[in-house]
């Protein structure tokens, strides 16, 4: 759940950014956060890991269970398959691809690539996320700052949108013959 640090060189290409402004732009005022130490420090952030660890120990408990009752019928299937008669044998394996499934089927559903971790785990940073946006931004607000770094994402959480220059990027490119971006 928690931001995984970035290597200090993400920062470069902002830093570069800030060189390259035109010295009216020298004055801007620029402050940067850490989520990670934020996370590690919140202690809303702190609550939803724990409570998401809690979620994770819960489908890890049902998988054990899962994968238990599979390898008890492997067990039977190999110890019992030679005395029982052909109809129980199949019965005892029908029941043993039937546990299979459904373990694989779980796994799949708790940690699949959309599955319920996943989904959980975005839901619970979201709220953890917008909550210290929102503080990040009225902080910029107060303080009159231009811009606000990350310094273990690389990015840039609040900037002052008279600095973005897109749109101007965006018309520039299009404003180039067959607007590809060869001139």
């Amino acid at each position: 759940m928690r931001s995984i640090p970035s290597p200090p060189w993400l920062l470069a290409p902002a830093l570069v950014l800030v060189l390259a402004l035109p010295a009216s732009a020298a004055n801007l005022r620029i402050k940067y956060i850490d989520s990670a130490k934020i996370f590690q420090d919140y202690t809303a952030a702190q609550e939803a890991q724990q409570q998401f660890d809690r979620q994770v120990q819960t489908w890890r408990t049902e998988a054990t269970e899962k994968e238990t009752r599979v390898n008890q019928l492997r067990t039977e299937v190999r110890d019992q398959g030679p005395i029982l008669s052909a109809l129980r044998r199949q019965e005892k394996e029908e029941e043993l691809q039937k546990a299979i499934a459904e373990y694989e089927r779980f796994v799949q559903d708790i940690w699949g690539p959309q599955g319920r971790a996943a989904q959980e785990n975005e839901r619970a940073t979201r709220e953890v996320v917008n909550q210290i946006r929102a503080v990040v931004e009225k902080l910029a607000s107060d303080q009159g700052l231009d811009m606000v770094l990350d310094a273990a994402g690389g990015t840039i959480i609040f900037a002052d949108r008279s600095l973005d220059l897109s749109a101007e990027v965006v018309r520039e490119l299009n404003a180039r013959p067959g607007g590809t971006g060869a001139r």
